[in-house]
């Protein structure tokens, strides 16, 4: 195989199994006598249960079970979910009601699981669901982003799950008392469906008092841990496991009801049960992404410097509470609450609300593209309020070059920055220069055209320790064990190619495994752009203990002092010997002389600090005013990522970041009715981004590599996203500004946009 240098663009191994279906997903690989299960779901928003009689579904042809509730809790089985909650502004706890896997007593939202019937074959168990004899005294549903309506939880009177802050309230009010001018926007951020190309799924079955659960998401450990507090089990006593994922997002990262309910049939009857989602009943029941309303506030003194933000939100919870659906419009929000502005004084406030609606958890980006989403776009509102150009405007409170390292004002630690270096170089590459005689050429078609630009910035997430195994296997093949896990980026490439790079083992030979937690005692999976920062660092560390170990065996063998020995990550050098071992050849030289001690190496190792991704995102919109038609023209990316391992595989990251950010700002967009029941349950009324909505995208880098890792990266996974939407949400508003649209909010439908032409209001931008 040709031998490529390193950092190199290569293609993905793993592609040519998934493009010519022979990809390993849940359904592929469920036992053949896996019985079916397909869950009845609560057809109102909100009703106290008062008839639930599955007694004709049990009796239907081909029936083994129906699970519901009370059913699960006389098997012994807690129907609590486990969730992650914050702390409000006075100290006290946020509230955290029970969420059970199956409805108990009360229904909250349309699509919620209420009961599981499994049988011989899919289609017995779909005709025995509508055997079931359901009803409920239905309450008020709440939907609306506000406090007050009838309340879902007893815990939270008026609908209002927490009251977050963080920051200095005090000293930002006086910055704002103080201020020479003051710009304040209100920014709707639209709720999302995710859809996944692979729904989600899962099977479940049991052998020797051990349960197995198999499923499509983002990591083994935490749903191990889930389910053996749920069951009274012993860690040890299940095995979680993951093949192929296609696709994730951040909402195959979670615990979801269906999980624990198919584990409860399997061990009551005996006899694996598999469940497969279908599009609809996923736009019912998966978690929803964004959902929010942000009232942002910039404070400028004389010089246009920027002297104080705070920024209130009011964020979707949905029903229940996801499983870190609290967490991320408040702390992870958080993390990048004021981007790349050199501003200390700052003020969040996030209230949390319970709806009527799917619960709402992670999206690519998870709260960072939230909070860049609302920053952006007051910052390109103040641009325009004060008259100064918004590329001018960032530069002047850009965190210096040289103020690295630099604590951010919620406590992030970003080591290394250049953003000045950055955005020139996106104006470049964007044609900046050219823009005006574009515009003009739109103008000349009857078209408007606006320029939008983003900076963001962001925090990776999730536990920076990670462990890796390397095992020589007796064939000579290489498995290297992983913690994270793949569902669409390229992991067995670049994992492979990591550690071809640096130990020298022929990439071919080798083999990157993962989900499973009987094979790999523990692993963070992926989520939060962390795989590759993470996993990278440790599997350096798993070759450096190789190193040591084979180098510490050739001095015994060979009779030389161990300072003698080196490696020059292809072979080991021996001073005054002619001999050049490959790890390889050292491996079956330890096999041959029983060291098996060497042959399977697993190391743990910690990142010293969290990489900080950033880059500049330039978008040109073309606008057709008569009928509202909004086309992302053309779209530019600068980004710093730092050193890269394989910028093939980064670049096709961010075009599909920016790709999923398109689509939320151009079409996507979640809607449920006054009684709770969702509009948009299929692809007839939820448009997904096509081909033609995403333009060719202009991908460089301009690399400052992090101090916070030995490979100087940063992750890349969610950066497209995080950027893309205040740059098309700009471009929109300056492709708009001149016909006296003040104000916009995504998504950019055809119909919306015509609207705000044709019924042009006062501004709803104050400025001071």
């Amino acid at each position: 195989m040709e031998k490529f240098g390193k950092s190199q663009p290569a293609t993905r191994v793993e592609d040519l199994r998934f493009l010519t279906g022979a990809g390993s997903y849940v359904d592929d690989i469920a036992p053949a006598d896996a019985l079916h299960g397909f869950f009845f779901r609560s057809p109102v928003a909100h009703g106290d249960i008062s008839e639930l009689d599955v007694s004709d579904a049990e009796e239907a042809p081909g029936v083994r079970m129906v699970l519901t509730a009370e059913r699960a809790e006389a098997l012994g089985v807690s129907l609590a979910m486990d969730f992650s909650t914050v702390t409000n502004i006075d100290g006290t706890p946020a509230a955290a009601p029970e969420r059970p896997f199956l409805a108990k007593g009360r229904v909250r939202f349309v699509g919620e699981p209420v009961a599981l019937v499994v049988a011989d074959t899919l289609d017995q168990a779909r005709d025995a669901a509508e055997l079931i004899m359901f009803d409920a005294s239905e309450r008020a549903a709440h939907v609306s982003l506000s406090e007050g309506g009838e309340a879902l939880h007893d815990e939270a009177p008026g609908n209002l799950a927490f009251d977050f802050g963080l920051g200095e309230r005090e000293a930002t009010d006086r910055a704002f008392a103080e201020a020479a001018h003051v710009v304040s926007m209100e920014i709707e951020d639209n709720r999302i469906m995710v859809n996944s190309m692979e729904p989600r799924g899962a099977y479940a079955e049991w052998a020797d008092g051990r349960m197995h659960l198999c499923f499509g998401g983002q990591g083994v450990w935490g749903m191990k841990g889930h389910l053996a507090k749920s069951f009274g089990l012993d860690e040890a006593q299940v095995r979680v496991t993951t093949p192929d994922v296609g696709g994730g997002f951040g909402m195959k990262g979670f615990s979801y009801p269906e999980y624990f309910a198919i584990c409860a049939v399997a061990k009551e009857l005996g006899r694996p049960v598999r469940w497969m989602s279908e599009r609809g009943e996923a736009m019912l029941s998966d978690n929803g992404g964004r959902d929010l309303v942000s009232h942002a506030e910039l404070a400028f003194d004389e010089n246009f410097k920027i002297i104080g933000y705070r920024i209130e939100n009011t964020c979707n919870l949905g029903g229940y509470c996801s499983t870190f659906g609290q967490m991320i419009q408040t702390n992870l929000f958080a993390r990048v609450l004021m981007g790349t502005y050199d501003v200390q004084t700052t003020w969040l406030r996030t209230r949390g609300i319970f709806t009527n609606t799917a619960p709402v958890d992670a999206y690519r980006g998870a709260g960072r593209p939230e909070a860049i989403y609302a920053l952006e776009r007051i910052m390109d509102t103040a641009a325009r309020q004060l008259g100064v150009d918004p590329f001018e405007l960032r530069r002047r409170n850009f965190i210096p070059a040289d103020a690295f390292p630099y604590t951010s004002a919620t406590g992030e630690n970003y080591d290394v920055g250049d953003f000045r270096m950055v955005m020139t170089r996106a104006e470049e590459a964007a044609d900046r220069a050219g823009f005006e005689a574009r515009r003009a050429q739109s103008e000349k078609a009857g078209k408007l055209r606006g320029l939008g630009v983003a900076y963001y910035i962001e925090s990776i997430l999730g536990s920076p320790e990670e462990d890796a195994t390397v095992e020589f296997n007796e064939d000579g093949s290489v498995s290297l064990y992983v913690g994270t896990q793949s569902n669409g980026q390229g992991h067995e490439t670049v994992y492979a190619r990591f550690l071809a790079d640096q130990s020298g083992i022929p990439f071919e030979k080798i083999t990157v495994v993962q989900g499973d937690s009987d094979r790999i005692a523990r692993g963070g999976g992926t989520g939060g752009s962390r795989s590759v920062t993470v996993q990278t660092h440790v599997t350096l560390a798993a070759v450096a203990a190789v190193q040591t170990g084979f180098a510490d065996f050739l001095a015994d063998e060979m009779g030389v002092d161990r300072d003698a020995i080196s490696f020059d990550d292809e072979r080991f050098r021996i001073e005054g010997r002619n001999e050049t071992p490959t790890m390889l050849e050292v491996a079956e030289m330890a096999r041959a002389a029983g060291r098996d001690d060497l042959l399977k190496i697993t190391e743990t190792a910690t990142l010293p600090g969290r990489s900080y991704p950033n880059g500049c995102h330039i978008a040109e919109i073309e606008i057709d005013p008569d009928t509202g038609v909004t086309e992302v023209d053309r779209y530019t990316v600068v980004d710093d990522f730092g050193n890269l391992i394989n910028p093939l595989l980064a670049e096709g990251q961010v075009h599909g970041g920016v790709a999923q950010g398109i689509g939320q700002a151009i079409s996507e967009r979640v809607v449920y009715d006054e009684d709770g029941q969702l509009l948009t349950a299929s692809f007839m009324d939820y448009a997904m981004p096509r081909a033609f909505d995403i333009p060719m995208i202009g991908f460089s880098t301009a690399p400052v590599p992090s101090t916070a890792n030995p490979m100087g990266m940063k992750g890349c996974g969610e950066a497209g996203t995080v950027g893309a939407l205040a740059a098309v949400a700009n471009g929109v508003l300056d492709a708009l500004w001149s016909r006296g649209v003040r104000r916009v909010d995504m998504p950019f439908t055809p119909y919306r946009v015509w609207s705000m032409l044709q019924e042009v209001t006062e501004p709803a931008v104050a400025a001071e």
